[in-house]
């Protein structure tokens, strides 16, 4: 019977794992090691400037743990999402490290870049051709939005992967994929379980969160015609049904449904029984088989942005933090006005963190903060003129008065200066999907001997 065992070190790439854990997983002889690498959880910069969150050290560290220990093994290794937000820069920084590494460990590897940024005619073309659609909470298009996005990808199925396998690659590096695909693509190629292909690989796509270690402890699963088999890797660490099962709620609309690239996995009929304190099995999952889309992710700059900080702690401002920031905001606005600069060629927002900052929601009655964090961030069209207009509240967040007859007050800037220049700032301007007639069609691939 086919049997595919998997292990997947990290959530992501530049996380880390423990020693113990990882040691604990090669131990375990897994046939392939896969993690993915990245996301957009961390915002539209990323994304935007094609520039990964993680530090390269970080990234390097992990990657040589996978390289040298498959090595050992003598089996190949797999990485998705490279350099944080799959760009074709993330996916040329990843191959660097990783010829440094087998440099620096004298091994021979053959391997595979696979590249999904976009060129924007190309979605434009798929664009007038009706074939890209809004996915729910889609911001509204045109063809002139492919031209603001500084960064397009389209993310990966399981098909680009099975593709360099079958070329001969012991190390695959992808651009922007599904976190599934990644990990689902090894097994489906050996002929197990579609459905549980998809499955296991949406269990494990954080690494060791589905099992009691968290993101430290990584994870192993095995699949194979029927099934599979969920275990937690770090020593001491537990796994159960419910663990396993509320999993495919993490970053999924539908606590019962899957919707990958051409597929659809559905868990009604799912069992989860537990083997022991450390295995979990998972049968009965189905699959649907879909028109081929695959999502696109596009960000570009909207600005730059300067951010300054002052801390409160005057009681009277405490009785109510919002009173002093609308009167800041509209002495602000005030101030800019009479020194020529309109309302409308700026974005301001001062929030009270530590009132309520985070949410902008009213607060319970009768709640009065011991201090708040005042910050204030100012978006325009060049950093000049962001900090230009920064520095014009300056002394309004240090000295403003609200208080009729009372002397001017000073709060506290956290730094000096008090200004911070944040640079370009980037948003998300696609979250829809594009029809292809071929899951490679918009696939670029490259292969490296080391």
């Amino acid at each position: 019977m086919t049997n595919v065992k998997v292990f997947v070190p990290y959530g992501a790439v530049g996380l880390n794992c423990t020693e113990e854990a990882f040691e604990a997983g090669l131990a375990m002889k897994p046939d392939i090691i896969s993690s993915d690498a990245g996301s957009t959880d961390s915002g539209p910069y990323y994304l935007g400037s094609g520039h990964g969150k993680y530090s390269i050290a970080d990234v390097k560290r992990d990657l040589k743990r996978m390289v040298l220990g498959a090595d050992k093994l003598g089996i190949p290794m797999t990485i998705g999402s490279a350099g944080t937000c799959g760009s074709d820069e993330g996916v040329d920084t990843a191959l660097k490290l990783i010829q440094e590494i087998c440099d620096e460990a004298g091994i021979h590897k053959k391997i595979a870049c696979i590249y999904s940024q976009q060129n924007p005619e190309v979605i434009k073309k798929k664009y007038r051709e009706g074939k890209i659609s809004a996915l729910h909470g889609a911001p509204e298009i045109s063809e002139k939005t492919f031209d603001e996005c500084s960064t397009i990808v389209a993310l990966l199925g399981a098909e680009a992967y099975e593709e360099a396998f079958k070329n001969g690659a012991d190390i695959i590096i992808g651009g922007r994929s599904t976190d599934t695909a990644v990990m689902a693509a090894y097994p489906l190629m050996k002929g197990c379980d579609p459905a549980s292909c998809w499955h296991a690989a949406k269990t494990v796509e954080c690494g060791g969160v589905c099992t009691s270690a968290g993101l430290p402890g990584g994870v192993f699963m095995e699949i194979d015609e029927k099934g599979f088999t969920i275990r937690s890797v770090q020593p001491g660490s537990t796994v159960s049904p419910y663990s396993v099962s509320a999993h495919l709620i993490y970053e999924n609309a539908n606590p019962i449904q899957l919707t990958e690239p051409g597929i659809r996995i559905d868990t009604s009929t799912s069992t989860y029984t537990a083997l022991s304190d450390t295995a979990v099995r998972v049968e009965g999952t189905t699959i649907e088989y879909l028109p081929y889309t695959m999502k696109l992710e596009g960000s570009g700059p909207v600005g730059y942005q300067t951010v300054s900080m002052a801390g409160i702690r005057d009681r009277k401002v405490m009785q109510d933090p919002m009173k002093w920031v609308e009167a800041v905001s509209k002495a602000g606005i005030d101030k800019l006005e009479k020194n020529g600069i309109s309302r409308d060629s700026y974005h301001f927002w001062l929030r009270p963190y530590g009132y309520n900052g985070v949410s902008g929601m009213d607060v319970p009655e009768g709640y009065v903060p011991n201090e708040v964090l005042m910050m204030l961030t100012v978006t325009a069209e060049t950093q000049e003129k962001a900090t230009q207009i920064t520095k014009a509240f300056n002394p309004l967040m240090l000295h403003h008065n609200i208080f009729e007859g009372k002397q001017m007050p000073s709060y506290g800037f956290l730094f000096s200066p008090a200004e911070m220049e944040r640079g370009a700032i980037y948003e998300f301007k696609l979250y829809h999907t594009v029809s292809v007639d071929d899951p490679l069609e918009l696939v670029r691939m490259n292969y490296v001997t080391v």
